[in-house]
This record gives C-alpha cells, sequence and structure tokens, in this order.
C-alpha cells in the first residue's frame, strides 16, 4: 500500500507541476474535484484499514454505519443490506453528495469529503470488501 500512495502522490504532483504554467495562463475554473480511493493489496493491509475504520467508528461513537456533516447544503446517503458492515459517510464544507451502499457481509468503507461541491458514489457488493476514498472540492 506504501508504494501505491508514493505512485499516486508522485503523479499528483506531477500532474500539478505540469499544469501550472497552464493554469497561469487561463482563467480559474469555478468548482472541482480530486479524489484519491485506496483499497488494500493484500490481508495485511486490509486488516489495518479496517482497524483504522474501527478506531474511528468507536471515537465517534459509530457501531455499524454513520453519517456526519459539518457544514450547508450536504447531502449523504448510507444504505446497508447483510451483518457485519461499517460504512461512514463524513463531509466537512458546503455542497457535498455521497452515498454509500454496502449489499452483502463484512464490508467497511469510509467516505470523507472537504471542501465544497463534492459528489461520490460508492456501492460495495458482496462480502468483506474495504476501502477509504478521500474527496477535496473546491
Amino acid at each position: 500500500m506504501t508504494r501505491r500512495i508514493r505512485t499516486i502522490l508522485a503523479s499528483t504532483v506531477l500532474a500539478a507541476s505540469l499544469g501550472t504554467g497552464v493554469l497561469a495562463t487561463t482563467p480559474a475554473y469555478a468548482g472541482g474535484q480530486f479524489s484519491v480511493s485506496i483499497a488494500p493489496g493484500n490481508a495485511d493491509q486490509d486488516q489495518l484499514m479496517r482497524a483504522g475504520l474501527g478506531i474511528y467508528a468507536l471515537v465517534n461513537g459509530i457501531q455499524n454505519g454513520s453519517i456526519t456533516q459539518n457544514g450547508s447544503g450536504n447531502s449523504g446517503g448510507l444504505a446497508q443490506n447483510g451483518w457485519g458492515n461499517l460504512g461512514v459517510v463524513h463531509q466537512e464544507g458546503n455542497g457535498h453528495n455521497g452515498t454509500l451502499s454496502q449489499n452483502g457481509n463484512g464490508n467497511s468503507y469510509g467516505l470523507f469529503q472537504f471542501g465544497n461541491g463534492t459528489n461520490a458514489h460508492v456501492q460495495q457488493n458482496g462480502h468483506g470488501g474495504t476501502g477509504l476514498g478521500f474527496i477535496f472540492g473546491w
């Protein structure tokens, strides 16, 4: 997972540095979003990610799922069908739209949106899926 994160960050920095000259000569665009999705590559990474989501849930008093929204104009949805699922939709800022649907057993996912005006929808089908999504909007 560390190698994958470094690759994502390096490609993001490269894209940002290549685009810097273009952005300086063109008008700014209103609105946009950038997202990073993380999925475990092996059983150890899966356990670590589940533990992290479990600690987040424990600290925030969450049993199976939660939607937390700080800001205005946000909409969030969480649907779970099965047992042992943990789903989190956390939105900080304004104008976010985020949903998480879990069908099956033992799934864990955290959808975290920050900034303004992001739009993200995640669906987990099957058993034992794990993931994280971070979306940043402007």
